[in-house]
């Protein structure tokens, strides 16, 4: 056999540390282990995200919190309304692996995982300003891309889409004289 037959493929590897995963903290607290054009994804309940992302990270070697984010899936599939998504890479294996917690729209929190990846604090910002997902136990959630005073949080589907919030602007007439 060539070298490349007998190698496991990157899939193969992946959906091995979801089983390691699963045993490490029981069948329960794994959702759902999908593999879907070339990636794979492990939905978890929230109860576990901080211990899976340590264990994925001290035991498994994925070092690198890529990119957090989130999704409302409430005009899809109604219930549980959002996805919060971690991308995590392994620099050690050249291995990628998507982490997603289900959340329902009124209990829709996640704690941080600043202490585990310190990269996620811009990230986990951006979840609670656009979102309005909390991120329980994060050492500086505020708004990040919109102003303090922002009503709502402009990424959820129920945010109204040809409103435009704005501040109010004080006109000076010495501004416009020279035109």
């Amino acid at each position: 056999m060539t070298e490349s037959k007998q190698a496991m493929t990157a899939i193969e590897r992946l959906l091995q540390i979801a089983e390691r995963l699963k045993s490490h903290l029981g069948d329960d607290a794994v959702e759902e282990v999908k593999e879907h054009n070339g990636e794979v994804s492990v939905t978890l309940k929230r109860q576990v995200l901080t211990e899976s992302l340590r264990y994925l990270r001290d035991q498994e070697h994925f070092e690198m919190l890529v990119d957090a984010t989130a999704a409302d899936y409430s005009q899809l599939r109604g219930e549980p309304r959002f996805e919060v998504v971690y991308h995590l890479l392994s620099l050690t294996h050249r291995l990628r692996l998507r982490v997603k917690v289900r959340l329902f729209s009124h209990d829709a929190w996640v704690p941080t995982v600043c202490g585990i990846y310190p990269s996620a604090n811009p990230y986990e910002r951006e979840i609670w300003d656009m979102f309005g997902i909390r991120i329980e136990g994060h050492p500086n959630l505020k708004r990040i891309l919109t102003y303090d005073e922002f009503p709502g949080h402009p990424l959820r589907k129920d945010f109204p889409l040809f409103w435009q919030p704005g501040m109010p602007l004080e006109k000076r007439e010495e501004q416009f004289e020279e035109w």
